[in-house]
């Protein structure tokens, strides 16, 4: 390692401390949630203005800036983009928008503020705290007058969250760098991404009329903390005979007799489900273990308790790991009643080596016993950059040089933006080791502060030390080929 380069970024780093948390706190204002139902085209008016928002803000620093139809925005440090070539470039790939809000928040969303160490606010950690950083990483290059072999973009798209669109209209519209990095995931190198599969399981026939409505959760990629019934008739009445306030939940009565129960779980990333509590599942069994149900009603609800059991797809079928990825994971994310046909989604993270054909036939035959329909959504199949590729050794071991942590390549659950692009991998801004204030901080309730939780929270020393290693990682990518 350059310990002499080193010093220098850190020093550049340092200096612009308080500069990079206003700039992050500008995004973090925006609530810009995807959502291509919106009349502002394509994802809304808040994805919409914080692209406009950080392309204004590059272009203060020097960028030169393009915006892709709304879709995705380009940031270069280069005087004319006309002549540079897109094989010898490497992009860096962000995305500002954010899942929905969810419950339980101690601090508001969309008013950032700074406390105990940690930026607290919708997307400072996922991922808009990363998009700045990564600016911030081609200005500290650039301004040290560090010579480096390969072009530099940073590229930020509006619909990551939602199902990366925005990425498919660029990839089939526009070029792409030689080689993309994503500052969306741990350190080191995460060479490997699984499947995701999305769709929704279906009831084939009606609920009883004494079922007025179900609800739970708010995005595909988040294990539900709510979940709640309204009922009437005689279900409501063995409702409120069984059910009590204080171990099962909220149970309410409305003024013309219906019964509301509501439960709470506690929520995580779907791809990372394990440790958390799905409220969806929490009331479904709840409410078949009292029998509240009526006969018919119990008799329907049955497949959908059985198939988001477990974390597994166990009842599915669909059990499965290799050795590259681990284990597939299945949860039902989000409920709703439609004209008394109940409907729960399922967010799938599948093996590298499984196929999603395969998944899809067990899931089919689980429906045909259970009386129901599991349709596709969404699909994106499991990424994977080769392991033998020189970045990965040259950035892993530097990392570890500049941590003096021994971690290797991995492969994950979470899907980011490197499934959408040739010759792609996701490396940070995440997955440094807790510090002595961190560990200590007590600032966050128990399943808060993290990414896609309530009270999302970005730890801005981590942010910056990571921001110190991605600077030294492109100035090591100058020896490597694209």
């Amino acid at each position: 390692m350059n310990r002499e380069l080193y010093d220098k970024i850190d020093h550049w780093m340092e200096t612009h401390r308080e500069e990079l948390i206003q700039d992050i706190c500008r995004l973090v204002k925006i609530p810009s949630i995807s959502n291509p139902e919106e009349e502002v085209k394509p994802y809304g008016k808040g994805c919409r203005d914080a692209l406009a928002e950080m392309l204004k803000m590059g272009q203060e620093y020097g960028f030169r800036t393009h915006n892709y139809e709304g879709y995705v925005g380009a940031l270069w440090l280069e005087e004319d983009t006309k002549d540079v070539s897109m094989e010898n470039t490497i992009g860096f790939w962000n995305h500002l928008d954010v899942v929905p809000v969810g419950n339980n928040w101690k601090y508001d969303p969309f008013d950032p503020i700074v406390k105990d160490g940690f930026l607290i606010g919708r997307g400072a950690q996922d991922n808009k705290g990363p998009a700045v950083g990564m600016m911030y990483v081609i200005r500290c290059l650039k301004e040290l007058g560090i010579p480096l072999k390969h072009h530099l973009c940073l590229f930020v798209g509006c619909d990551e969250e939602r199902g990366m669109t925005d990425l498919e209209y660029y990839t089939a519209h526009y070029q792409t760098p030689a080689l993309s990095m994503i500052a969306d995931s741990g350190f080191p190198v995460c060479y490997g991404e699984k499947g995701i599969l999305e769709g929704n399981l279906t009831a084939n026939s009606p609920l009883s009329g004494d079922i007025v409505s179900i609800s739970g959760g708010t995005a595909s990629n988040i294990i539900p903390d709510v979940a709640a019934i309204t009922v009437r008739g005689e279900t409501a009445s063995r409702a409120l005979r069984c059910l009590s306030l204080e171990k099962n939940g909220d149970v309410k009565k409305d003024p013309v007799g219906n019964v509301c129960v509501t439960v709470h779980g506690t929520s995580k990333h779907s791809a990372f489900p394990e440790g958390s509590v799905n409220a969806i599942q929490k009331l479904f069994l709840l409410l078949y273990e009292n029998h509240i149900w009526n006969e018919e009603d119990e008799k329907r609800m049955e497949g959908f308790l059985l198939a988001n059991r477990d974390y597994y797809g166990e009842a599915f079928g669909i059990v499965y790991s290799d050795e590259i990825s681990g284990k597939l994971t299945s949860a039902g994310t989000m409920v709703s009643l439609e004209n008394g046909y109940l409907t729960l989604h399922f967010n799938i993270r599948y093996s590298i080596s499984e196929r999603e054909e395969h998944i899809l036939s067990n899931i089919h035959r689980f429906c045909e016993k259970h009386d129901c329909t599991f349709s596709v959504l969404r699909g994106s199949a499991p990424n994977y950059f080769d392991r033998n590729h020189p970045a990965v050794d040259c950035l892993t071991n530097l990392y570890n040089e500049l941590t003096g942590a021994n971690a290797e390549p991995f492969v994950m659950g979470g899907g980011t933006y490197a499934r959408k692009l040739p010759k792609a991998f996701a490396y940070g801004v995440g997955g440094l080791k807790k510090t002595k204030e961190q560990l200590e901080c007590k600032l966050f309730l128990p399943q808060h502060g993290d990414a896609h939780q309530p009270d999302e929270g970005l730890y801005i020393n981590g942010l910056i030390q990571a921001l110190k290693i991605y600077s030294m990682s492109v100035v090591a990518l100058n020896d490597i080929t694209l």
